[in-house]
């Protein structure tokens, strides 16, 4: 199956950014300290912790850093327990999104989220108003270059749902949450290592974004994005085909910034519920 792929470059400049405002490691850490609470500290049987110490050594966050949080998460050495809350609502263009963050204060957070969909024109909405158009799936994303035979049969024999081949030459496997770990595992058994992996909220529908709309989208993840508090933030938008470079290049935006608005797949919802049935 061929489409457009931005996976990679989407990972590395959300990473970047991120670096630049000085929060990742905020949120790196914060989702390491819960994560070990939860589930201990042992990345063996912690799929959660696992995810985060990866995230974690991407982000060449040090070791004495990293293994503190994981401590301060086992010892329940915090004043604040940290939970997960996910916010719905509608962006620009009638995109949906879904913002998953870690909060300690609630009332803190759900301000600042409802502050962002309000300035960028959209709006908060209630639990259930745009989730049921998500549906949660492992992905694991290789370069341009790659062997997609090898990618295949490793994918495949450790448990993948799908393998899918862009026409830019990148390739995303996809897995069942549950088995994400199994699969990752049998891809690097291989010898193959992944430009990213994690298990995420993939839309099953889009919503075509044009030059003046997309700015406007962009603008409201990066506002959600510089809440210390916001994990991640999932959405449907993709731009249409063909917008005028010269107005998405007059928006207060980076021209870059339009590739966060191409997501790699579109997941229907006859294949995830033929999916989920197995």
């Amino acid at each position: 199956m061929a489409g457009h792929s931005k996976w990679a470059n989407t990972k590395r400049r959300k990473a970047a950014q991120d670096a630049k405002r000085g929060n990742i490691f905020t949120k790196i850490i914060r989702e390491l300290v819960t994560a070990a609470r939860l589930g201990g500290g042992d990345v063996g049987s912690n799929p959660r912790l696992r995810a985060a110490v990866e995230k974690a050594l991407a982000n060449n966050m040090m070791r004495d850093t990293l293994n503190r949080a994981i401590a301060r998460g086992v010892g329940g050495d915090d004043d604040a327990q940290m939970e997960t809350i996910i916010y719905e609502g509608y962006g620009p263009g009638g995109t949906a999104v879904m913002v998953e963050c870690l909060s300690d204060n609630r009332n803190r957070t759900v301000s600042e989220v409802r502050h962002a969909f309000t300035k960028t024109g959209g709006n908060l909405g209630t639990d259930g108003s745009v989730s049921y158009l998500f549906t949660k799936r492992g992905v694991i994303s290789f370069a341009p270059g790659m062997s997609e035979d090898i990618i295949m049969d490793a994918a495949l024999e450790g448990g993948a749902d799908d393998v899918i081949t862009y026409d830019d030459g990148a390739i995303d496997v996809y897995t069942m949450p549950e088995a994400f770990g199994e699969v990752k595992d049998a891809l690097e058994a291989a010898g193959l290592t992944p430009e990213a992996s994690e298990v995420e909220l993939v839309p099953l529908t889009r919503a075509d974004l044009d030059a003046e709309t997309a700015p406007k989208l962009l603008r409201l993840i990066d506002m959600l994005e510089d809440s210390d508090d916001v994990q991640e933030v999932y959405h449907n938008g993709e731009i249409s085909d063909g917008p005028c470079p010269s107005e998405m290049e007059r928006s207060s935006l980076s021209a870059a910034n339009r590739d966060r608005l191409h997501w790699r797949s579109l997941i229907t919802p006859e294949s995830a519920l033929s999916t989920a049935e197995h």
